[in-house]
């Protein structure tokens, strides 16, 4: 707790800039434009709304005998959260959907914040995070960094039935176009039988069934892309470029901050980054008898933070969200338009073919989990 502390005094010193100055640049937030001359309070109103996870403590061990509490260690993967969570609320409730204090939202809403509660049952939970790291080299209550948390994602996604998301985090800087249609495209797998006959027929209205029976149709995609942007400092060269992804509709931020001090980066104005900060320790929640969630904790109600974009740790994860396949294809439009073609140094690359001296691209499967014994 001493060290939650020290971290939010150094946030609150370097960072916590109350009020957003009188500008008429715009403001961008996750691929929507605000006028802070015109409509700030719909501004606070977007920000607000996005689901916003923060240390948390008292809730049951990790592994049945770990930490009770993430605080000082967990501020990466509850980034990891926060971006996950906004893919899930343009899938069910759309980029648009607003929250309001005490106004009863829909059913999908709860069903969303369950996923995220910290108890070892819930899909996206600290628990599972921790826990699925290990697999990636990290001990419980071990910092992540960026690429490690969309790996964590990535195979967390895969027992998640009801969001059936595709995620694909890319590789060396490259998306691979070939890859994400195959992985999306892939019908639902139940069986070894159904791997051998998942080749796919698609048709008109984007659906159809293969040869096992089984219905397929495009999984919503959440992409995400692990960069380095330079090797001490953020390369000014990439900060356009950067900032444009921000602009995208299919936007969903980005994971970064600075050595072991993660942030959730939503949007910009001029060269400042608008974040929300998972550095505030709050008592664990749960869930009602009824199933709705107590959920005034999990929004940040105050002017976000802000910091200078050439205070960034060149360590980051851009995230987009693509429902529909049309998504996909315009996303990789804009690229092509806004970031490829005037960039001297590549932030990233986007590829039609899949590199031929990698490896075979698979789509990844849910491992069959079998028990021996009692």
């Amino acid at each position: 707790s001493v060290l939650s502390r020290y971290e939010n005094q150094i946030t609150i010193l370097s960072d916590y800039l109350e009020e957003f100055p009188e500008t008429d640049e715009p403001v961008w937030i996750l691929g929507r434009q605000h006028h802070l001359n015109t409509d700030k309070s719909k501004l606070l109103l977007d920000i607000s709304a996005r689901l916003w996870f923060t240390y948390r403590r008292k809730f049951s061990p990790i592994g049945g005998t770990g930490p009770s509490s993430d605080a000082g260690w967990g501020c990466m993967l509850r980034c990891g959260q926060m971006m996950l969570a906004q893919a899930l609320i343009c899938r069910h409730l759309g980029r648009d959907w607003q929250w309001e204090k005490h106004k009863k939202q829909p059913e999908e809403y709860h069903r969303i914040l369950r996923c995220f509660l910290d108890r070892k049952d819930c899909c996206y939970s600290i628990h599972q995070m921790a826990q699925m790291g290990v697999g990636e080299g990290k001990s419980i209550g071990e910092w992540f960094g960026p690429n490690t948390v969309a790996q964590v994602l990535k195979k967390l996604a895969l027992f998640d039935e009801w969001n059936s998301l595709a995620v694909y985090v890319s590789m060396d800087n490259t998306v691979v176009i070939e890859d994400i249609k195959k992985m999306c495209w892939s019908p639902p797998q139940s069986s070894s039988a159904a791997h051998s006959s998942a080749h796919v027929h698609r048709s008109a209205l984007g659906w159809s069934k293969n040869a096992a029976g089984f219905c397929a149709g495009w999984k919503p995609l959440l992409l995400i892309i692990p960069l380095r942007l330079g090797i001490n400092h953020i390369n000014p060269v990439y900060i356009d470029a950067f900032k444009e992804c921000f602009k995208m509709p299919q936007s969903l931020g980005a994971l970064g901050g600075k050595p072991n001090n993660a942030y959730y980066f939503i949007g910009f104005l001029g060269n400042e980054l608008i974040y929300l900060d998972p550095h505030t320790t709050q008592s664990f929640v749960d869930w009602e008898e009824n199933g709705t969630v107590d959920d005034e904790s999990f929004h940040c109600q105050q002017a976000p933070h802000r910091m200078k974009i050439m205070n960034l740790d060149p360590s980051v994860a851009l995230g987009f969200f693509c429902k529909e396949e049309c998504d996909f294809d315009n996303w990789c439009s804009l690229v092509q338009k806004e970031i490829l073609k005037q960039q001297s140094l590549r932030m990233f690359e986007l590829v039609q073919k899949h590199p031929p001296h990698w490896p075979p691209f698979i789509p990844p499967t849910k491992p069959e989990v079998t028990t021996t014994g009692a």
